[in-house]
């Protein structure tokens, strides 16, 4: 067989593998208050667990389904005194689309789209809503013609495996309306998105909005309610709970680890494989909201990842031997014309939207390392 096509073969993308894991948890069968529960997961692994999407959420209550059934227990969500907009996927809120005058300084803490515009109303109307299935605007909406107010539609979208849906540039924006016109045939019908406010965050710092609030929850009740538990039972949702509390506690181990040593790419890669397991590989736009979370800490201005160019085949791929399928490039990078002269490697940005770019494997940097 003929030597490139052999090594294009070799290099083909596995785009259907599945998301690999990013983070491990660790359940902790010891009473402590929310503050104690911090600092023995800082002090042990990373952090008091995170919690991304319904699958990070299955893989807790699978943890302590067997043995320790109704227990209350301390995850990393706390409340700060700083609403802010936030999609129900998790992702970050970096595109919005406010009607004149929106959102208003109020208890209005969720989000509608009207002609293609947003307003935030209150979380208790009912509405019609729109869930999302994949990422794909052309396939992957459903229009559910049943009125819910807003935590029951999020509840009613993850049943059935999909997440209302998040809106995250203009073209999704025309899309979303287009959709809306052809379902509803009224142009004017308020219906929920994604979207809505609040002020917990994560003790790790992560970005990711994700909430599984049980009815009612969160109530702040007797003695200033700021910290998140969750139920083990079968719905695993959330409280509100005071911190003077003594619960148990879920602690959770990052896949990814920021390196602030300023290596080439080749000894970045070498580090790392001596260290860890190899540079970071972002298969998802999941992936990447994680890396953008690790970069945050960094002190140079982009951050080795583990993708590099071939100049022989003229591809982009991992160093696992996969062809890049998810891309995040900044404009003007990933293409031929990045690739003359001395080998490239792909890097992230630190700063902005944190894009990734093409830079010579000869620069000094941070990197990120998985950890297996």
């Amino acid at each position: 067989m003929d030597q490139t096509l052999y090594l294009i073969l070799l290099l083909i993308a596995l785009c259907s593998v599945s998301e690999c894991v990013q983070r491990r948890y660790h359940f902790i069968n010891e009473e402590k208050t929310w503050t104690e529960a911090q600092r023995i997961c800082r002090e042990n692994y990373t952090d008091l667990a995170t919690v991304d999407n319904m699958n990070d959420m299955d893989e807790l209550k699978r943890i302590v389904k067997d043995e320790h059934n109704n227990l209350y227990i301390w995850i990393g969500l706390k409340k700060t005194g700083n609403n802010k907009w936030q999609w129900s996927s998790g992702e970050p809120a970096l595109y919005l689309n406010w009607t004149t005058g929106q959102p208003e300084d109020n208890d209005e803490m969720c989000a509608i789209m009207r002609n293609g515009e947003w307003h935030d109303v209150s979380c208790g109307e009912s509405l019609t809503f729109i869930c999302s299935s994949s990422n794909n605007m052309s396939t992957g909406l459903v229009f559910v013609n049943e009125k819910k107010n807003w935590r029951d539609a999020q509840s009613f979208c993850r049943q059935n495996k999909t997440e209302l849906v998040s809106v995250r540039n203009e073209d999704e924006n025309q899309q979303v309306q287009k959709f809306i016109n052809d379902n509803t045939h009224r142009s004017t019908n308020d219906v929920w998105i994604g979207l809505f406010r609040d002020s917990w965050e994560w003790s790790d710092q992560s970005n990711s909005s994700f909430r599984n609030w049980d009815t009612g929850e969160p109530n702040n009740g007797v003695d200033f309610e700021n910290s998140a538990t969750f139920r083990s039972n079968p719905q695993g949702q959330w409280l509100d709970d005071s911190v003077n509390e003594e619960r148990t506690f879920m602690c959770h181990e990052d896949k990814l680890i920021l390196i602030n040593e300023t290596l080439t790419w080749t000894e970045a890669l070498r580090y790392c494989r001596q260290n860890y397991t190899d540079l970071v590989l972002v298969y998802s736009a999941e992936t990447q909201r994680r890396v953008m979370n690790v970069v945050k800490r960094a002190s140079t201005e982009a951050v080795w990842l583990g993708l590099r160019h071939s100049r022989i085949l003229d591809i982009w791929y991992w160093v696992s031997g996969e062809t890049v399928c998810y891309k995040n490039w900044a404009s003007g990078n990933g293409t031929d014309e990045d690739c003359q002269g001395t080998g490239r490697s792909g890097a992230v940005q630190t700063g902005g939207d944190q894009r990734w770019i093409s830079l010579p494997e000869d620069r000094k940097l941070n990197f990120i390392c998985s950890r297996y």
